[in-house]
């Protein structure tokens, strides 16, 4: 008996030991998570060169990665699956700094990052001139339309393979770049020549130059595309112009302590635009009707960035100094939350 269960145990073994081992069976990749019901913002931190993720109605941040240095201008494709982020290796040099005492710029590091928004994760750079601080995007999401800070340049670039399109000299210090809504016109401000520059966004070519306030900012163009808003930091004022014949209709002077307008987005159904204020502190709504000041909100430590969500209900400010974002109801005029983000929040997009 007991040599018959010796043979049994060793043919056993026999059998086991000539099986083929089994491969693991692979895992597929897990699905990306659902995006929050509420929508996100996605906020360029300047000095921490990277973006943070919110989620909009939780008023948290669920998400940090990186994308280069500097990066500050951000634009969202018009399929809503690409962000374009402007990126510099030029040292920050605020006004009234000694550039001459400044390290010396890594040119390596300019482009316009292109950024998938469901994966959260930087795709590749385009070389987009030197220095980018902000872009458009054409509405066929075809081109990109580059700021050049510090050589006082428009940069048009192909998307799709990065050639350079067409170059403009648009003045000293070109900031704000921001495309009419019917796709047909580019503004771009010049801080230190005090003017705008209108070019024709298809055909690339110069339409005009328009003499405005001092240090102006950025573009809110009417959903329309009957009217621009320009704010000119330094005069404390926003220059309204008719966006067809690129004239000055108005300018709005704007009180308080330390007002800095700065940057500036109108309401999808076009009946206000608001206004960051800076080192004011302060969002500024401006009716549309009467083209005059309506309301004064306090949202933070020098608001720069905004955005307004589709509904024109909430605007959302970067505050540069607190590293926060703020998200402020329009109609009850309160900030209903801040959001604590990276270092230095600079831009800040909405994403449904």
């Amino acid at each position: 008996m007991c040599r018959f269960l010796i043979a049994v145990m060793a043919a056993l073994s026999i059998v086991s030991c000539s099986r083929e081992p089994q491969p693991a069976q692979s895992s597929s990749p897990a699905p990306a998570p659902a995006p929050p019901a509420g929508g996100r913002l996605f906020v360029t931190n300047e000095n921490g060169g990277d973006i943070t993720v919110i989620d909009v109605a939780a008023a948290r941040a669920i998400a940090t990665f990186p994308v280069g240095k500097r990066p500050r201008g951000i634009k969202l494709s018009p399929d809503g699956s690409t962000l374009f982020v402007a990126l510099s290796g030029s040292p920050s040099a605020p006004p009234g700094v000694d550039e001459s005492k400044l390290p010396p710029a890594d040119k390596k590091a300019d482009g316009i990052g292109v950024v998938s928004v469901s994966e959260q994760r930087l795709i590749r750079t385009i070389a987009a001139g030197s220095d980018p601080e902000q872009s458009a995007i054409s509405k066929d999401g075809s081109r990109l339309f580059v700021a050049n800070e510090d050589t006082g340049e428009l940069t048009v670039v192909s998307v799709e393979d990065g050639h350079v399109l067409a170059t403009f000299k648009v003045g000293g210090e070109p900031e704000g770049v921001e495309l009419r809504p019917d796709g047909k016109v580019v503004y771009v401000t010049s801080e230190e020549d005090g003017q705008i520059t209108a070019i024709d966004a298809i055909d690339l070519k110069l339409i005009k130059t328009v003499k405005v306030g001092k240090r102006p900012r950025s573009t809110a163009f009417l959903p329309d595309s009957t009217r621009a808003y320009i704010p000119a930091e330094n005069g404390a004022e926003v220059w309204v112009l008719d966006a067809m014949t690129h004239v000055v209709l108005k300018t709005i002077k704007l009180s308080g302590e330390l007002v800095k307008p700065m940057g500036s987005v109108a309401a999808p159904d076009g009946s206000h635009v608001f206004i960051t204020t800076g080192r004011g502190k302060n969002v500024v709504i401006i009716d549309t009707k009467t083209n005059e000041p309506v309301a004064t909100i306090e949202v933070g430590e020098r608001p720069w960035g905004i955005a307004v969500a589709p509904d024109g209900k909430t605007v959302f400010t970067a505050n540069g100094p607190s590293g926060d974002v703020s998200i402020v109801d329009v109609e009850s005029r309160a900030v209903k939350a801040r959001v604590k983000v990276g270092d230095r929040p600079w831009g800040v997009v909405f994403v449904p």
